[in-house]
């Protein structure tokens, strides 16, 4: 009796097959996830550095902060902004989140 049940439990022969069913949900899942969160979020900020280059001075800017203000003077990686008539802000260029035209 021992010896029947042992043979039941052996392994399936031909099992070379399994490997491959079991990775495929994982490659599913990776590319599922990398077309809704990954790609997008690539677009984003290729559209924001694209942003960043066209800075100019005079151009009026929101902060990611919400400070709105007009470009002042730009340096290689900080702008200075003006606020108000007597204040002037100086934030990096990376915290510009929109350009009013």
């Amino acid at each position: 009796m021992f010896f029947s049940t042992a043979y039941g439990m052996a392994a399936p022969e031909g099992g070379g097959g399994a490997g491959i069913t079991a990775i495929l949900p994982l490659i599913f899942i990776f590319v599922i996830l990398y077309l809704l969160i990954i790609l997008p979020q690539q677009r984003r900020q290729k559209k924001h550095r694209e942003m960043i280059s066209q800075l100019k001075k005079g151009d009026k800017v929101v902060t990611s902060g919400g400070i709105h203000g007009t470009i002042v003077k730009l340096n290689a990686d900080t702008v200075v902004i003006q606020a108000s008539q007597k204040s002037e802000l100086t934030v990096d260029k990376s915290a510009i989140s929109k350009i009013f035209k």
